[in-house]
């Protein structure tokens, strides 16, 4: 009954939240994008990180394209999300040509395609990580589905949830399977969920 609870709670927040991102116009939520890729690419964990794993956004999410040709242009090993239909699972594989390599794939998201490789999730340095709502300590609240919990469960690097302002709220229901982030980035602001880094 608790968990039935919860999910109820967790469905009324993504509703309130995804109505507040349906307002937003296009322009808006480009300018948005732009803002937090430049946000990232000018901090440290950012400059630090030789491996990192990324997303390509849905209609509503932040969209991180430049984030993703800065990391190629640097150098760094790159990679996206990729579903896996027979473990119903992600696994990140690692793309060098996006135009080539991504293609539309679980959701209708894109994701490299079957010849990427696969990178070992405990090689990562950065993860940053899509969501529907944040709080600044860290929760995060997906789509229901917990596929990238799953995901995240698995990996050591360095967690970053991308959300606009107006995805945050004071506080989230938690289930057992939920995995706290370590930061929280907005156009605006960086939140550090996990004291223990060294963010110099």
């Amino acid at each position: 009954m608790e968990a039935m609870t919860q999910q109820s709670a967790k469905a009324a927040i993504r509703c309130e939240i995804q109505a507040g991102r349906a307002r937003l116009s296009e322009a808006e939520r480009q300018r948005a994008s732009v803002e937090i890729c430049n946000r990232i690419r000018n901090h440290s964990i950012w400059a630090n990180a030789q491996s990192v794993l990324l997303y390509a956004a849905l209609p509503d999410e932040l969209d991180l394209t430049p984030l993703l040709e800065a990391s190629l242009t640097a150098g760094k090993t790159t990679s996206l999300p990729s579903f896996d239909r027979q473990t119903r699972s992600y696994q990140c594989r690692i793309i060098k040509d996006p135009a080539r390599e991504l293609k539309p794939g679980h959701y209708q998201v894109l994701e490299p395609d079957d010849r990427c490789p696969v990178m070992q999730l405990k090689r990562l340095d950065l993860v940053l990580v899509p969501g529907v709502g944040f709080t600044p300590g860290g929760d995060r609240l997906g789509r229901g589905k917990g596929y990238y919990d799953r995901l995240l469960a698995q990996v050591t690097a360095v967690t970053c949830g991308v959300a606009l302002d107006i995805q945050l709220v004071a506080q989230l229901p938690r289930e057992p399977h939920d995995i706290c982030l370590d930061l929280i980035v907005t156009p605006t602001r960086w939140f550090v969920a996990n004291d223990r880094l060294d963010l110099k």
